[in-house]
């Protein structure tokens, strides 16, 4: 590796962090990390790449870092056109260095506009939840990004995601005595034997148009809420397999960190609010199949990183990369109701905390009636949409999304009525044939309050008024085996009491 010194840095880096050379007194901030040095002056941001070389990271020389900085306004435009300016100049001439000029060129910058430092996602999420309304629009973000990026090969990005985890593995052994020779090594093991199941699915779905050229290093800190959107910045352009890969390895990243922030309800609702937004979804969730694979990887991808500056932060990961690969088995759980009982409220509540990370998939028939009609989630759809024949094909489509997660791992909450035995039996039936613990509970309150709750209602999925309410109030309700819960009780009171009856049955934590 070369030093800053060896490649004359330090005269560029002491001129961007002169208030004087950016047309001030106020302090520049400088910022480093391994890759770049950062200077923030006033409403701008230099970016100069540092002369290093690694296996994966080669900017030794002056075209080398130019190349790299006109890649990554490349890669970020895409995301964030407002935040990246270009790429300048530092040039010499007799009177000194000057940003752009006619003189010799020295060095290469990315010019971006400043933003709040406060406002990146890490820092929001170090002051807790990040909440449904964030990580909805985090959600959204991501979808985004990923329908908008190039399409590539499928092939060449599952050869390189084991090339990937191998040198992971490998180089997890090497930072030894940090990580235990036995315990990487069952690691290894444990990580290349989800690799092998998973391959086949991996190139199926590169197949399809899953695999892009994705962010490639999508954590919370290269996240930043710009009036009060998420705003994807800081991609990976130093080398382009890397960021070339499955879209839910790419979203792995942000849910891992959320995970083990322990952010366990933002975690749960990004996945959902991602899946519920895919054009795919029904491919989506299969793919679900590979993501403790995705988590796994990403973790001990961060645990590496860590190992020589924080090795306790280093030893979490590496923790949690083990616990992201082993086996959980899925349960279904179904919650049905009369409409305004609180069955979304009560399934988001209880997803996190069933099955494997991070949670069950949340699967609701005010969602998945939309997207029947091909609407937006709070368009009010005719009540034409209600009809029973609709109704049935609403259902038929949970039944089968909830039987491809539950042969994919993943655990299932389904949210809808079920207010005929025929729909109860349905998604109960699906439990018995992929051999998963079924779990169903009745929410049930007085129709007064039902009705006060859905005439409350804003920008939801749900259509139901206090007419609504009234028809399925008159409607019989036909031999009820599911549990039934009391839904004037708070949410939290709701959770613990599903939890209780899922624990003692079929799961070993739940809280």
């Amino acid at each position: 590796m070369n030093s800053a010194a060896e490649c004359h840095q330090n005269e560029v880096f002491s001129f961007l962090q002169s208030p004087a050379t950016h047309g001030g007194t106020e302090t520049v901030i400088r910022i480093d990390t391994h890759g770049a040095a950062v200077f923030l002056a006033g409403p701008n941001v230099y970016k100069v790449k540092r002369c290093i070389k690694f296996p994966f990271m080669d900017f030794s020389t002056l075209a080398k870092r130019r190349e790299a900085c006109e890649a990554e306004l490349m890669v970020n435009r895409a995301n964030a056109p407002d935040l990246y300016l270009g790429v300048v100049p530092i040039t010499r001439d007799g009177a000194g260095l000057h940003l752009g000029g006619a003189g010799e060129v020295i060095e290469w910058a990315v010019h971006l506009q400043r933003f709040d430092e406060t406002a990146t996602l890490d820092r929001l999420a170090a002051k807790g939840p990040l909440g449904d309304a964030l990580t909805d629009r985090l959600a959204r973000a991501v979808a985004a990004a990923h329908r908008q990026a190039p399409v590539k090969d499928g092939v060449t990005a599952t050869r390189v995601l084991r090339r990937l985890l191998t040198e992971t593995v490998e180089e997890l052994a090497e930072a030894s005595p940090l990580f235990s020779s036995a315990r990487t090594a069952d690691f290894g093991a444990a990580l290349l034997g989800a690799f092998d199941r998973a391959e086949p699915l991996l190139l199926r779905r590169g197949r399809t148009g899953q695999v892009r050229h994705c962010h490639g290093d999508l954590h919370l800190g290269n996240l930043v809420l710009i009036d009060n959107t998420p705003v994807l910045f800081d991609a990976i352009e130093f080398d382009e397999a890397i960021a070339i890969s499955d879209v839910l390895y790419d979203l792995a990243f942000l849910v891992m960190d959320l995970w083990e922030r322990g952010l366990r309800t933002d975690a749960n609702h990004l996945l959902n609010r991602y899946l519920a937004l895919s054009e795919e979804r029904s491919e989506q969730i299969e793919g679900l199949a590979a993501l403790p694979l995705c988590l796994s990887l990403r973790a001990a991808i961060r645990a590496k990183v860590l190992a020589a500056r924080s090795p306790d932060q280093a030893l979490g990961y590496f923790e949690a990369a083990s616990r992201f690969i082993e086996p959980v088995p899925p349960v279904l759980v179904a919650i049905g109701g009369l409409s305004g009982s609180g069955k979304t409220s009560l399934a988001a509540a209880l997803a996190p905390f069933l099955g494997r990370a991070p949670g069950a998939l949340h699967l609701r028939s005010d969602v998945e009636r939309k997207r029947l009609f091909d609407v937006a989630e709070t368009v009010k759809l005719p009540l034409a949409a209600y009809r029973p024949g609709v109704s049935a094909t609403v259902y038929r489509r949970l039944t089968g999304q909830a039987e491809t997660a539950l042969r994919a791992g993943q655990a299932v909450v389904v949210d809808a009525t079920h207010q005929r035995r025929g729909e109860r039996d349905a998604i109960a039936a699906a439990a018995a044939r992929t051999g998963v613990p079924f779990f169903g509970f009745w929410l049930e309150a007085p129709v007064d309050l039902l009705i006060r709750r859905v005439t409350n209602r804003r920008d939801d999925a749900s259509d139901a008024a206090a007419d609504v309410v009234a028809a399925q109030a008159r409607e019989a309700i036909e031999p009820m085996t599911w549990t039934r819960l009391d839904a004037t009780s708070s949410i939290g009171s709701l959770r613990s009491q599903a939890c209780e009856i899922v624990i003692g049955n079929a799961l070993p934590r739940c809280g």
